[in-house]
């Protein structure tokens, strides 16, 4: 049975940083795409970075590039999302995910899901 948890979120004030991390048991994470996503109350998951399974390919959203980074430690099978100068606005359920079939950097994408870790962003 595949199990993904989420870690890291927390209470932080704007200009703050956050590392999220995210684990897995019965899935070898280092032979899947993953990425990590958001959530905000009354809006549509989105994919905030998605990552390829060896580390070489990397995407963001517009609205996280140059703030956010995405890494992986296969050795650990762990995958990190490192968040600074973090705004009000990033506050969100944020999800870990990976993925068994082709695709992208879309939630309909990727087929496996932890429970998620929240993050709030103070002005």
């Amino acid at each position: 049975q595949v199990q993904i948890v989420e870690s890291g979120g927390g209470l932080v004030q704007a200009g703050g940083s956050l590392r999220l991390s995210c684990t897995a048991s019965g899935l070898n994470l280092d032979e899947h795409p993953m990425g990590w996503f958001r959530q905000a109350p009354e809006k549509e998951r989105e994919g905030v970075a998605c990552i390829g399974w060896s580390g070489r390919s990397t995407y963001y959203a517009d609205s996280v590039q140059g703030r956010f980074t995405i890494s992986r430690d296969n050795a650990k099978n762990t995958l990190y999302l490192q968040m600074n100068s973090l705004k009000p606005e990033d506050t969100a359920m944020y999800y870990c995910a990976a993925r068994d079939r082709p695709g992208n950097c879309d939630p309909s994408a990727h087929n496996y899901w932890g429970q998620g870790t929240q993050v709030t962003v103070s002005s």
